[in-house]
């Protein structure tokens, strides 16, 4: 079956498929397409997208394109970078500056077809470096972002030419923190577009199976089964494609795996008839000693992605099926956020990106059916396939496990503070009326599609949490060299930090583990955890006043495809019970709570 078609261009922006996703979610298909494809391929389409971009237009970065796409009679739209490319093209101006991160206001200017269905002020996402200050003839400004009390607004958040059908937005309408995003995409793509709407996700299941089919031939695939809803899907679509005789699961044990979790994910499979094909081992000892005395984050990922293909392949011989092909439950947040496309920065790389995979991918040796979609679409995607509902919408767990929630550090790296940026974020937070002191480690944290790795602030105040939320928001917006802000839960900052030296060791693992299952089964006993997609809890190697050895960061957070996510709140009496209960365990000098939206942080710490 035909079906109209949307072009989303992707130049490197976090969120390029997360476009294509939207476009799906209202029954029209989408294909990604590169900037640099010959025009040739752009004309069958009905409309084109162009996405976000680490790139700048202010400095002329990224703009070797396919720009005789502004000839065709098809309307455009762009996002982000996307926006000021059409804005300078049409003859506006782009510079460097009036960066925004987070939610904002946008007022629109007047009644629109693409704000068809929306209020007059909406709120908006932004990540942006650059900014419009001018438009074309022809141009005309459709919105504009709403500034703080002493702050001007910021200019042609949106703008159009009716004429020749090109629009864009400065800020981001697909992701969820735009709660009108969909609506504005819905408007371009079935109105201005007049696209008809004929995809669904039954159409998707059936294609995947065909592709799998298609691949894997007459050959059979191995699967590592975390027990987490990706590989869990994955585990499914695999045996309706290929049948139990053809799977194999792997669920391996890394030591990195959260209290009892293992022996649950057993349990789990074999509730789903997967018993008879899963294959368990226990190799935590493997793992540790691979990890060893390493603490950048992306030399742990590098070593945790490389131990589970060394264990696959051990197992896969012990067994006699080194000829299966590797099967993953990738999903496209693993992908983009390691540099997976021609133009993506690496904000972190994941497990199954370590270069060994790559070169798998590459000699055709790896089945993934799920490397498009995004959480939610793979909970969609796995009710159709049957799968029960807790095992769909249990909170997602890295692939390396409480290894990114575990912070190393040799006791010096990360210790150094400007003394200009300690300075700011004392003196900012003594205006604001609340202790801000820059802590002595970093993690990792995304801004404008770019990885950061800056320092977090510890907040000290007994404001509430939507208002030191939103100090913490501006503090991030307004200073340089930071990307988190954590909430201290005692009444009183500490006078002193300490950065000690940690490696990743059993000990600290299992007091990881202890802190995590307190927070998960508060979470469950305050009847709250459906209502948050994800609560990391991170050890870090800080000392408050020489009272411990650790500090615990509680990180709940609302989102729906992990590519933006804002902070959430916790009930107070499960807050006062986590600082008690956490404070008791052994080494523990202190807990905080994370306030930070992605961007600038990203989920995970590491």
């Amino acid at each position: 079956m035909n079906h109209d078609t949307i072009a989303v261009v992707d130049f490197g922006g976090q969120y390029a498929h997360l476009i294509a996703t939207k476009v799906r979610r209202n029954q029209v298909l989408a294909e990604i397409l590169q900037p640099e494809d010959p025009i040739e391929r752009f004309a069958k389409y009905k409309g084109i997208i162009l996405s976000g971009s680490p790139s700048l237009v202010s400095r002329g970065e990224d703009s070797q394109y396919t720009h005789a796409i502004f000839d065709l009679d098809i309307p455009i739209l762009g996002l982000c970078f996307g926006h000021q490319e059409i804005a300078k093209y049409y003859g506006g101006k782009v510079v460097h500056g009036g960066r925004q991160w987070g939610r904002a206001n946008m007022r629109v200017v007047r009644k629109h077809p693409l704000f068809a269905g929306l209020k007059d002020v909406e709120q908006v996402w932004m990540s942006h470096f650059d900014s419009v200050v001018a438009i074309g003839p022809g141009f005309e400004e459709l919105g504009f972002t709403e500034g703080g009390s002493d702050q001007e607004p910021h200019h042609f958040s949106a703008i159009g030419n009716d004429e020749k059908k090109r629009y864009g937005f400065q800020f981001h309408a697909e992701v969820d923190d735009t709660p009108g995003g969909d609506q504005m995409l819905s408007n371009f793509v079935r109105n201005i577009c007049a696209c008809d709407p004929s995809w669904t996700m039954d159409r998707y299941v059936e294609e995947q199976i065909e592709k799998i089919r298609e691949q894997v031939g007459e050959q059979s695939v191995f699967l590592l089964a975390s027990g987490g809803v990706d590989s869990t899907v994955a585990a499914i679509l695999f045996h309706r494609a290929l049948g139990a005789l053809r799977v194999q699961l792997l669920h391996i044990d890394n030591g990195l795996m959260r209290k009892d979790e293992s022996r649950r994910v057993v349990q789990s499979y074999k509730e789903l008839g997967l018993g008879d094909t899963l294959h368990f081992i226990d190799a935590s000892d493997d793992f540790l000693a691979a990890l060893g005395k390493a603490i950048e984050p992306e030399k742990k990922r590098a070593i945790i992605g490389q131990t589970f293909i060394d264990v696959f392949e051990r197992e896969a011989r012990r067994l006699g099926i080194s000829d299966h092909l590797l099967g993953q439950g990738t999903i496209y947040p693993d992908t983009i956020e390691t540099g997976g496309t021609k133009r993506a920065d690496t904000i972190k790389t994941h497990h199954n990106r370590v270069p060994i995979i790559e070169e798998m991918i590459a000699a055709g040796r790896v089945v993934e059916p799920l490397a498009e979609l995004y959480k939610v679409e793979v909970r969609e995607l796995g009710e159709k396939l049957g799968i029960p509902h807790p095992m769909l919408w249990r909170h997602p767990f890295p692939g390396p496990g409480l290894g990114v929630r575990l912070l190393c550090s040799d006791g010096k790296q990360g210790s150094a503070i400007a003394a200009e940026l300690a300075w700011r974020v004392k003196a900012h937070g003594e205006k604001a009326g609340f202790t801000a002191q820059v802590l002595p480690i970093r993690s990792v944290g995304v801004k404008a599609d770019l990885r950061s790795y800056e320092n977090p602030v510890l907040l000290t105040s007994e404001l509430s949490f939507a208002a030191i939320s939103e100090a913490a928001g501006v503090m991030l917006a307004e200073i340089e060299g930071i990307n988190r802000c954590i909430w201290n839960l005692a009444t009183k900052a500490p006078s002193k930090v300490t950065l000690r030296t940690a490696n990743v060791t059993r000990e600290r693992l299992d007091l990881l583990r202890e802190a995590d299952h307190l927070v998960m089964e508060g979470i469950r006993r305050h009847g709250i955890h459906d209502d948050i997609w994800q609560c990391p809890t991170v050890l870090a190697p800080l000392s408050f006043d020489d009272k411990g050895d650790e500090i615990v960061i509680i990180r709940p957070i609302h989102s729906e495809r992990a590519m933006t996510a804002v902070a959430a709140t916790l009930p107070p009496p499960l807050l006062k019970e986590l600082n008690e209960s956490i404070g008791a365990l052994p080494g523990i000098s202190g807990i905080a709570l994370d306030l930070t939206s992605k961007p600038p942080g990203t989920i995970e710490w590491e």
